[in-house]
Order: C-alpha cells, then structure tokens, then sequence
C-alpha cells in the first residue's frame, strides 16, 4: 500500500548538459540517408537567449529506431521544470530509451521502426508510375479483355455492359479512395492491404485478413498460370504438338511458367520491374490491335463470322440484352467483375515505393480510370462491329427480295442469314465465340501475344504480392508460428522464405487443384479485402480521432461504408457458398487473433470507436438514478501494486469480475518531485501485469506526503460519473502493536475517512499476512540482473565467437553480474524461506478453486444488506460454487426458533439459498479468563493508566500521549470490548474449518473510541481464524424483496 520513495538518480537524459554550467554541448546524428545534422541542444539564435527548449522539428516525432531517420531527444517537462531548482544531474527517464517488447523485436511494434539494413542505401525503390500505374493495369487488364468481355457485351448488351463496367469501376473507385485516405494518414510500410486494414482496424481484423489475403494472391498465381497454359496447349493441340495429354501438359506447362516466373521475383525487384514493362508494351500493342482490327475492311470470311466493321444497324440491335438460358444481368457481372480486382497491386509493394502515400492514391485511381475506359470503349467498339451470332458459313447470304425480320435483323439487312442460329446453336458471334478479338484484330497473333502478357503480368504480380505481405504479416508476429517468414534478404529485404511457400502453394493447386471450384473463393477473398478497406476509411471517420487527418480529402465516411456493403453484396452475387466460406474462415481467424491478444498497440480506430463508446455510455449512465436492484460492488482496494496483495486482488476480483469496477489503488508516499517520477514509471507496468493474469481491474495511484491523504484522494476522486467505487477493501495491519503510532492513526483515519465518505468497507485478514512486495522486489532483481547476464553475453557473442577463450572470459564477468546482485540480497534464513513460502502459497489462495466447504456469514448488524450481498455474490462465481452459504445471527435466549424462521423468510424473500441458518444466543455470556487475559496482553502497552494518579498529573499524561487508550475509555466501552473477545470465542466453536468467515464490522464512534483500542477490537474479533472479512456496509439497501 505504501511506498516512501523512488530510487532517483539512474536514469540520465544525454540530450542536453546535466552540469548547466556551460552551454549545452552540440551533438552529430547520423541519418540513414548518409545525412549529417548538428542537434541543437539549444537554440539562442532563435529567441535571443539560451534556452533547453526545443523549436518544433520533425525528428522529435519518429519512432525509436526509424528507417527514415534518427529519432531526436526533447526535453521532457521535469528537466525543464526542475532545472534550475537541482545542482548535478537531474532524475529523468530517458525518453530515447525503450523496453524492447516488440512483437518484430522492433520497440514500437511496427515496421516504421524496423531497424535499417547496413545495405539499406542501395534498395531499389519505385516511384508511381512503375510501382503502383503499371502494376495496377497489368493486374486488371487481364484475359477478360480479349476473351470474355465481348462475351458479356453479347449478353448484357452494350447499354447493360455498360453498367456493369460502371458498377465495377463504382466499388473499386470508392475502394481507391478509401485507401487513398487511409495510405495519406501517415507513414506507409510494407504489407500493402494488410497493413493498411491492421493500422486502421487492428490486429485481429488485419490479422485475419492478412492471412486469407495473402493466400488469395498464392492461388491467384495457380489461376493465371493455368490460364495461360491452357492458351499455349490450346496452341500446340492445333499443330499437333501434344506431349501427353492435354490435362498433363497444362500441368508440365504451368510448372515450367512458375519455376521462371519465381527466378525473376527472386532476381530482385528491378528485374520484375523491368519485365513488367515488357509484358505492358506487348498489352497495349494487343490493344491497339483491337481498335485497329474494326476499321479495317471485313472480309467475306469475317462477316460470315458476324464482324461487319463500324455499322449503326449492329450497335442498335446490340444495345438491349439477350440472355441465353441460366444466364443474368448479376450472373453477368460475376463472370465480369473479377477482373476489375487487381487494383492492389501497387499497394502490395508499398515497402518498395519511395513515396507511398503520393504514389498509391495516383497510381491507382489512374489505373482504375484508365482501365474502365479501356474496357468502356473495347466492348462498346466488338458491339458496334460484330454480331451476336453468326454461322461462319459463306454461303449464308441473303438473296435480293428477302424481308428481314425475327431474329439477326442486322445481319438480313446487310445480306447474311444467320436465323438458322435461332434453332440451333452456332459457333461464332460474340455470344458463341471467345476468340472474336482474334478475328477482330489487324494481326491475331497480337491478340495471342496480349493474352500470353495479360495471364503472365498478373500471375507475376500476384507472385510478387503473396510473399510480400505474407512477410509484413510474419514480422508483426501476429501469428508466432509463422515468424519464420518475417526474414528478408538482401538490399531489398526480400522474402526468399515467402516466395519458395508461395511457389510451393501455387504448384500444388497447379497439380492437384481443383480451380473452377476454388476461383470463386480467391475473388471473395479479395472482395472482402476491398470491404475491409472502405470499412477501415468508415470506421477512422466515424471515430473522430485527432489522429485521422489524411492528406487526401477527396473521400467521404459514407460513400466508404457504401463500398463496403457494396463489396459484401457483391461476394454473394458471385457465390453465395464462397461468401459464406469466406466470412467463416475470416471470423475464425478474427477469434484466433482476439483470443491470443498479440502484444501490438497500433492506434486503431477499434481503440478510438471504444472510447467514444465508452464515454457515451457513462453520460447516458449518468442521467440515471442508481437503483438498488441494479446495485453491483464497485471496489477500491488499496493494494499497494497490483502484485502486493495478491491475496485481496483476487477476493476483489471475484467479488467485481466482468460485472463491476475494480480499482487497484497505491499511494505513494514521500517528496512529490521523486515520487511522481516512481509512480509514471510503473502506471503502465502495473496495468499491464493486470491485464496479462487476466484480472479485470484498473490500476490508480497517487503521491502524497501522508498515506491517509493520498487515501482520500483516491476515496474522492476515483471512477468516473455513476461508475464511481462504492466500497474501500483493505488488509489488516498486522504489525499495529510494532507500528508508529502515525502509521495506526492513518490506518484507522482511513476507515473513519470511508464511513464519512458513505463507503462500505471491507477488511481482510490472513494469518499468513497479505504482503508479499519484498518477494515480489526480489524476483525482479533477480530477473534484472539475469538480463544484465544475458546482455553481456550477447554482446560477446556478436564479437563472432572465433575467440572462445574471449566468449569464456565474458561468460565469467557476465556471472560475475549475477552473484554481485544476488549477493546484496544473500539468501533468506531457513525459517524466512519457510515463512515467505507460506506466505507466496496464502496469497495464491483465492486464485484457486475453492474446495467444498462453507462461507460462513455472521450478520450480525443490519447495515443494509453489504455483510449478506458480498458473500453471495462470491457462491456465484466459478472458483467459489463448491462453498456453501452458513448464515449466523444472534438471537435472544429463548426465541431461537422464531429468530431463525424470521431469517428464513426474510432470506426466501431475497431469493438467497443458504445450506443452513444458525442462531447464537449466547453471544451476551461473559468471555474466558484466559481471552480476556489475551486482550489485555495486546493492550496494555497502550494505555495510559492514569486512574492511580491525582487529576493534574493525569491531566498533563494525557496532554503528553492523548493517542493512548485511558482507564475512563475502557470502563465506558467495556461491555463492547467484551463482545469483540466474546464473538471470537464463538467464531472458533463454530466456524473454525470455514473457508471463509465473513462477520459485521464493529464501529468506533469518532472522537469517543481511540485507535489503538479499536486495532485491539479488530484484531482480538479475527485473531486465529481462516480468512475473515470483516464487513460494514453504508446503511442503505443493497438488497430488495421487490421485483
């Protein structure tokens, strides 16, 4: 509960001059960029006179260990507060210093602060253009464009496929606009739409998501290769170049194109890059083609195949849709919108771009404009030109006088009969024929070459994309299993790892696949990708943090909501199964991820939506009246640190659980400029050992030159609106007779302080003792000089360990650390070490199950339900179901039975089940001798034994020593004395083997009873019993009969 002062002194700031003699020394940091900068630790030419404060400076905001750049020191407020009221050096935590507890290893769990590669100088980094426009055409110009758009457009007709090209363009626009907002909040890393989605949403969305994501991109690599084996087989079935036979060629062809594929990502990213650029130049030519194709004549084989050139009678009959049997508008736009999907694939290489934030917006949104158009204008130029159905017979031609009508009207009227087609089924049109790019095109052979390009540029990418953020996803070691992955290599920090899992993966599918059946799930997995990001642009918005203000304004919290429905809508569209098996795996990997709680804090919006939840929720509390039926132990126990008291952490706990506050609270006693400095270094530490052991509780401290002020400050001002503690818990102070006579004034003081207060107060009491801080003091001294150890010998073992005699010798002084440290402590005596081990095995006693047993309550006074309530609560609660509730009351001699029938109903009327009802009538009778004589012992040091003195010297005593308990004080309060040493005589005939005793707490009238005489009340009424707590509540109903 109480600690009297922090050990200043050993942390030293080296930003500025501790002497403050001369003026502050100039110091060199080195950037990453081979920069060199004087850091100012001063800065007189700016305000005319030497100051320690800093002007602002952005290298006062990095993270520790910034890729970037050096993170610089400001001066924390104690330097500059206190500077000039300390000579030497002044007692500061270093701000450049961290723990290290990074999930990467990294101090800020993030890949801003991955420290940079010695080689880091020579990484080849993409501007927008190549890194993010290029890649984002490639991936969405795919084999769509030559070989089923016209066969949407045949379906949809020209006004529908329209629409259908506008509604992709609509989701993946607003998807690109919420990734430009998100991408221009701050510094982008590597990991692309998993890093994006964790930094927004948090490490169980991006954890999910990642995963899932990054696998999407491995299979994707199965698909295109396949695709484009299936053109080259297609190619040598035709010359008759079959190997084995199509299925198995496919599967030979795929591998080979895989094993290069992976040979060039592996190269490096310049080589990828470079091939990129082939595979675009080949595309647009393929492209050109097209547009060069319909103005050329058409040739009497070419319209006996439905291409006619520019003619407005084809456009107009292709303009309404014509759905053959099974097909949609929405089974339309599902074939279709899968290859509007490729617009992250710049984002996937965000750690290799030397701009993100600028690039991605404008590569992206460019790409989705200049694709939508490209797909826009190619469909609407095969409707203008090409039928939908045609024979491919020659002779089909109309001959003069014949009227056109019923079906292929266009065709009758520019002589050709293709109505044969309405009764059986044709091979060419753009509804029967895939190759009629080929046929449209100025040279066929290009539209071969840009299908080879489109299949190969995305299957690159996707190869590229998987490893990538598969690696960003490993080094935040959300999943510790996979932290294999996370290495890199070379200037580029490559993921070598990633890239051999990601061929492995796509080889298999390539295999063994079934991949008509996985395709629908790979576009889901994307799909929920793009709903995660406009979710994540929605959720920041929504928030209202400070922290959301993206450099990219052109978005709207709304419009990315509606990209996200959009996005969920559209995964059902495509498959309605694959949906469902999308958003199983991601929930399942959601719970994994928030069950394992990874050890990452990146300020999410997840974080800011619960704090503004949090805050709403207690203003909407407030405007309500407390009521006794919705009355819940809302705690405040002085602990000490959350690991003092283990023992009354615990009862608190189960007393609180999920249901109630629960404060930890410590007062720091001692001079405020030392204290304070003590206090913030363990806020977080203590809160943090609280959540890891699973304690649901908060932990609050305050420093203070007296224990019972800093008490009264917490009994005040702790909780926030109605969620304000009701209930003060403390120990017992065991050591009261030993105590100073202060220390017994505080303690007392702070139960008079919790009746004033309208507390209801709760003591307990263990035999054993409830403090274990100096065990606790110990053991971190141990592990402190343990990591000393090890630091050492990391350190001699980085020198290479060629030298094992170096590498013995470090090993001896890094022992030598230990043994020093041990040795200031030395080794407990044997009866010590018997003491503190059952001391360490009392305090883990309410962590366990309780075993079958009673709780028994001696509600002795009415104090408005607290002494009944409490104990009740506890037989709820897992640890405690075995305990059975034993009620004693005391009872006139007698009406035993009448007294018990009363508590009976009464207890009926409350709903509370007890095992048995026990009223003591013998509670007045006078105590033993020998208890007597006991309470006596404890007492007699403290009173004043004035009554054989004449009345001045009696006087004058009790001006002398007024804290002492006088002979008029005990003859007035002796029948009340005589109870407490009764009822312990009562409590040990009857309650002995209890697993808990809970008994009403006697009160001192204030200024009547001294504190020394209510210690003894206290201690003789629990003295030799199992764990009591001694309760009194604040007199108003805490129970009710009414419904």
């Amino acid at each position: 509960m109480e600690r009297l002062k922090s050990n200043g002194g050993e942390h030293i700031n080296p930003a500025y001059d501790s002497t403050l003699d001369e003026p502050p020394v100039y110091e060199e940091a080195n950037f990453s960029n081979g920069e060199h900068r004087a850091v100012r630790a001063s800065v007189v030419s700016a305000f005319g006179h030497d100051t320690l404060d800093r002007v602002p400076n952005i290298d006062f905001y990095r993270n520790a260990g910034s890729m970037s750049g050096h993170r610089a020191v400001r001066p924390s407020l104690q330097e500059l507060h206190d500077v000039f009221q300390k000579n030497g050096a002044i007692s500061v935590l270093d701000t450049a210093e961290d723990d290290g507890d990074g999930s990467d290893g990294t101090p800020s769990n993030d890949l801003e602060s991955a420290v940079p590669t010695d080689d880091s100088e020579g990484a080849v980094k993409f501007g927008w253009i190549r890194g993010v426009l290029v890649r984002c055409m490639l991936n969405i110009w795919g084999v769509m464009l030559f070989i089923r758009l016209s066969w949407v457009f045949g379906q949809a007709g020209w006004g529908l496929g329209i629409v259908v090209i506008a509604l992709s363009c609509v989701v993946t626009t607003i998807t690109g606009l919420s990734m430009s907002a998100i991408c221009t909040n701050g510094v982008v890393r590597g990991g692309g739409a998993y890093y994006l989605i964790s930094r927004s949403l948090g490490p169980e969305f991006g954890g999910s998501i990642g995963l899932i994501f990054a696998f999407a991109n491995a299979v994707a690599v199965a698909m295109y290769v396949v695709g484009f084996a299936e053109t080259v087989v297609d190619l040598l079935k035709d010359n008759d170049a079959i190997m084995v036979d199509e299925i198995n060629d496919i599967r030979i062809v795929g591998c080979i194109t895989v094993v290069l594929l992976l040979a060039l990502s592996v190269a490096g990213m310049e080589w990828e890059a470079k091939a990129q650029i082939l595979l675009l130049v080949v595309l647009l030519v393929a492209i050109a083609n097209v547009f060069v194709g319909t103005v050329i004549p058409a040739t009497t084989d070419k319209k006996s195949k439905g291409f006619f050139n520019y003619d407005s009678k084809v456009f107009l009959e292709n303009f309404t849709p014509s759905f053959t049997e099974n097909e949609n508008f929405f089974s339309v736009f599902s074939i279709f919108f899968p290859a509007a999907t490729g617009i992250l694939a710049g984002a996937n290489i965000s750690g290799d771009l030397r701009d993100p934030q600028a690039a991605i917006p404008k590569g992206t949104l460019l790409a989705i404009l200049i694709t939508g158009i490209t797909y826009l204008a190619v469909g609407i130029c095969v409707s203008a030109t090409v039928v939908r159905e045609a024979t491919g017979n020659i002779t089909d031609i109309i001959t003069a006088g014949v009227s056109c009508n019923g079906s292929a009207v266009a065709a009758c009227e520019l002589g050709w009969n293709f109505s044969s087609c309405a009764v059986e089924k044709c091979e060419y049109g753009s509804l029967n024929n895939n190759q009629v790019m080929t046929m449209v095109s100025g040279f066929g052979p290009l539209i071969i070459a840009g299908t080879f390009s489109a299949t190969l540029s995305s299957a690159l990418a996707s190869l590229v994309s998987a490893p990538k953020v598969f690696q960003a996803l490993c080094k935040d070691n959300i999943y510790k299993i996979l932290h294999f992955f996370a290495k890199g290599y070379g200037k580029n920090n490559e993921p070598i790892r990633g890239y051999v899992l990601t061929f492995i993966i796509s080889v298999a599918f390539i295999l063994v696949g079934n991949l008509n059946t996985i395709a629908p799930i790979i576009s889901n997995f994307f799909l929920a990708s793009y709903a995660l990001v406009n979710f994540s642009c929605f959720h920041a918005s929504y928030a209202k943090s400070p922290g959301w203000r993206p450099a990219y304004k052109y978005y709207n919290m709304w419009l990315s909501l509606l990209g996200a429905l959009l996005c969920c809508v559209v995964m059902f569209v495509i498959n309605w199964w694959a949906a469902l098996i999308t958003y199983g795996i991601e929930i399942l990997l959601y719970i994994y991820v928030k069950v394992k709680k990874p050890d990452v804090n990146w300020g999410s919006s997840t974080q800011a939506v619960t704090f503004v939840s949090a805050v709403n929720n207690a203003l909407s509390l407030s405007g309500v009246e407390d009521h006794v039926k919705n009355f819940r132990p809302q705690i405040l126990a002085l602990s000490g640190s959350a690991r003092a008291r283990p023992a009354l952490l615990d009862l608190a706990h189960s007393l609180s659980k999920n249901y109630g506050l629960c404060l930890s609270c410590e007062v720091f006693v001692g001079p405020r400029s030392e204290a304070l400095e003590e206090m913030n270094a363990g806020m977080e530490k203590n809160q943090l050992w609280l959540q890891k052991t699973k304690r649901k509780a908060f932990y609050a401290a305050v420093t203070c030159d007296n224990f019972r002020e800093g008490t009264k400050c917490l009994l005040q001002a702790s909780g926030l609106g109605r969620m304000k503690p009701n209930t003060l818990m403390v120990g017992f102070q065991r050591n009261w007779r030993t105590a100073s006579t202060e220390a017994v004034q505080n303690y007392v003081g702070i139960l008079h302080d919790a009746f004033d207060f309208e507390y209801g107060t709760v003591m307990l009491r263990m035999d054993q003792g409830l403090d274990v801080s100096h065990i606790v003091e110990a053991e971190e001294e141990m592990l402190k000089a343990a990591k000393e150890q090890q630091a050492l010998d990391n350190e001699m073992m980085s020198n290479g360990g060629k030298a094992r005699g170096l590498f013995r010798k470090s090993r001896k002084s890094s022992q030598q650390v230990l043994t020093t440290r041990v040795s200031v402590c030395g080794p407990p005596p044997p009866q010590v070490a018997k003491m503190n081990e059952r001391l360490l095995e009392a305090s883990a006693q309410f962590y366990k199950k309780q075993p079958k047993g009673t709780i028994d309550v001696w509600w002795l006074f009415d104090d408005g339900g607290l002494t009944l309530l409490l104990p009740y609560i506890l037989t709820t609660r897992k640890k405690w179901k075995d305990s059975k509730l034993r009620i004693f009351i005391a009872g006139q001699p007698g009406r035993c039975e009448l007294d018990k029938q009363e508590m009976k109903s009464l207890l009926h009327k409350f709903r509370i089940t007890c095992s048995d009802i026990n009223v003591i009538d013998d509670i007045h009778v006078q105590p033993r001798a020998d208890s007597l004589k006991k309470l006596e012992e404890m007492i007699k040091p403290f009173c004043l034994h004035e009554g054989s003195k004449d009345t001045a010297q009696a006087e004058a005593m009790r001006k002398e020593q007024p804290w002492k308990i006088t002979d008029k004080e005990l003859s007035t309060f002796e029948e009340k004395t005589n109870l407490q040493v009764r009822l312990n005589e009562v409590l040990q005939e009857n309650s002995k083997s209890a697993n808990l005793i809970v008994v009403s707490m006697p009160i001192a009238r204030k200024g009547s009873v001294s504190d020394f005489l209510y210690m003894a009340w206290l201690d003789i009424l629990t003295k030799d019993l199992p764990p009591t707590l001694v309760i009194r509540g604040n007199h108003k109903s805490v129970l009710t009969f009414y419904s």
